[in-house]
């Protein structure tokens, strides 16, 4: 017996994403070597010390009981020393922090705890799916996207934004196109959404996966008055996809709505997980880098480097991006078609429709291959671009 979905899944587009996959699995089936440039997860292991850490974590029974849906005191004061040391912010560890089973989940429940049915939601595009999906429209709301454009260095118009919405995402360092600001750009946003009461959700999840001379700010540091809320992530700059933990922390109305909506959907991240936020951002000294993320860092920039410079050798344009570890590469044709000639030479990319109406004609790469297989997969775009 068949049930028809809920009117707001039908709202839901196609997840483009989970379709490549299933491509590429064929392909894979059929014995095709695949070099996958695809999905943002990291080839590189979890850092050992981490993995040690919270292999100790779990023989303790302590750790095998429900966490708190909110986080445990210890992790939510280990973040907010990390933002003291980082970026200069004092938090209160209990009324503005809240840990995350991943930054995934905050971004949706953010919207749960503040949005109405009907309401406007301001939505980047092109951007990662859960801003306008995941948040918006599984809230019945109405995602109101905005353009990202290469003229304007992927940064919008702040002040051509629907004054009516109730809530604003921005994603900086940028996914998919890897675009950065700095504080006045923050700052700028930050006022808009005073002047407007419009509720400012920043994802930050990629703060420390930054190259050359920038150092990615935080909202909080030039946030005006209250209403900013942050995300992060140790998916990225730990190489931790598959543990989900991330983090929110700001103001305290926001947190407290967060938390209340974790309170009737899940039982918190792990305590042994939670430890390792602990361990993790622990390592840092003020706003330098654990060596364990300088040395994540170099692997990425070096493929950065040669994938960049490849791809402009065989006639693509796109920049160097000081942030991410994606490329966002223009391209002369639809990026679906695009995406589907480089997976008969057993390349993946993700098409840029799939992060929007603006994301077409381009495509994006991660850099989350070896120097060797991005060299193999040079030569093979060599014959078929």
């Amino acid at each position: 017996m068949g049930f028809e979905y809920a009117n707001r899944l039908k709202m839901l587009p196609p997840y483009l994403f989970a379709e490549i996959e299933e491509k590429v699995e064929r392909k894979r089936k059929k014995g095709v070597d695949i070099i996958d440039f695809g999905i943002g997860d990291p080839d590189l292991p979890t850092p050992r010390p981490i993995v040690e850490f919270i292999q100790r974590e779990l023989e303790n029974p302590e750790n095998h009981r429900y966490p708190s849906s909110a986080g445990e005191a210890e992790t939510r004061k280990a973040i907010a020393d990390w933002y003291r040391k980082r970026f200069g912010v004092k938090l209160d560890p209990q009324g503005e922090v809240a840990v995350l089973i991943g930054s995934k989940e905050g971004l949706a429940n953010i919207c749960r705890a503040f949005v109405n049915p009907g309401e406007k939601v301001l939505a980047p595009d092109p951007a990662y799916p859960v801003y306008a999906q995941g948040a918006a429209l599984l809230t019945d709301a109405v995602p109101l996207r905005f353009p990202l454009l290469a003229e304007k260095g992927f940064l919008p118009d702040i002040e051509s934004l629907d004054t009516e919405a109730r809530m604003l995402y921005l994603n900086y360092p940028n996914n998919p196109t890897g675009a950065v600001v700095d504080k006045r750009f923050l700052l700028t946003a930050s006022r808009w959404c005073q002047e407007t009461d419009t509720i400012f959700c920043y994802d930050n999840a990629y703060s420390e996966m930054t190259f050359d001379d920038y150092v990615a700010p935080s909202a909080l540091e030039v946030a005006q008055g209250d209403g900013t809320i942050e995300f992060h992530s140790l998916s990225k700059t730990f190489n931790m996809t598959g543990y989900r933990v991330g983090f929110a922390v700001g103001d305290s109305d926001l947190i407290a709505g967060l938390k209340k909506v974790k309170s009737q959907i899940d039982s918190g991240t792990p305590k042994f997980l939670q430890s390792s936020v602990t361990m993790a951002l622990g390592a840092y000294r003020g706003a330098e880098r654990p060596q364990m993320v300088k040395d994540n860092i170099a692997v990425y920039q070096e493929r950065r480097d040669v994938l960049v410079k490849g791809l402009r050798r065989l006639g693509f344009k796109l920049d160097l991006p000081k942030a991410t570890f994606y490329l966002w590469m223009k391209v002369d044709e639809p990026s679906l078609r695009f995406a589907e000639r480089m997976l008969e030479a057993g390349i993946v990319v993700t098409p840029g429709i799939g992060f929007g109406k603006y994301g077409e004609g381009y495509v994006r790469m991660a850099t989350t291959q070896s120097v060797q297989r991005i060299e193999q997969a040079l030569e093979r775009m060599a014959k078929v671009a």
